[in-house]
């Protein structure tokens, strides 16, 4: 195996570990096989890559994500610097609902973290020009997105440091009702 996978406490969402081989010229490692992943994109395939760069640290993006049927997997990789990257369950009827889980991801750890549907996805920039490598298994669907306020207290997201310039779209983002019970896929 070239990709070890590994549960987060979300249900659905895995940490992705590329199992790095190399020598004195340096190194290799796989970053998605679709083979391998088989099991946790479950009969999904990738349709869409993206990048993103986060040009200071304590920057905020997110919480992110898309409404059935435009609902979408996510398999997240930092690419340059670091980042604290944030799950969120919104699923209506899961064991982990409204639960969230972080992971650092950094360049050069070679770990991803696959993000599922009905969660929202969002993370903090913990250095300059931080660079993310999204893959989506929907296309963008701007009629399905949805998102979560970064500082909602439902969520109660402990970020690392102190959340900074969000965009305009991000800081309009509803707090989750009192009555809210999740999204149906």
């Amino acid at each position: 195996m070239n990709l070890r996978i590994e549960e987060t406490g979300i249900a659905g969402a895995v940490l992705v570990s590329s199992v790095r081989r190399g020598d004195a010229r340096g190194g290799f490692a796989r970053w998605f096989c679709e083979e391998e992943l088989a099991p946790v994109l479950g009969g999904s395939r990738i349709v869409q890559v993206n990048n993103s760069v986060t040009a200071e640290p304590g920057s905020v993006r997110g919480m992110h994500f898309q409404y059935a049927p435009h609902a979408e997997k996510k398999i997240i990789r930092c690419i340059a610097g670091r980042v604290f990257d944030v799950v969120l369950d919104l699923r209506r009827g899961s064991p982990t609902f409204l639960q969230w889980r972080a992971v650092e991801l950094a360049a050069g750890d070679d770990r991803a973290i696959l993000i599922p549907e009905g969660c929202a996805h969002g993370f903090q920039a913990l250095s300059a020009d931080a660079s993310l490598l999204y893959l989506h298994t929907a296309a963008y669907a701007p009629a399905a997105e949805g998102g979560v306020r970064h500082d909602d207290p439902r969520a109660a997201i402990a970020w690392p440091l102190p959340p900074r310039n969000l965009s305009p779209r991000d800081l309009q983002h509803p707090l989750l009702a009192s009555d809210f019970d999740g999204i149906t896929l």
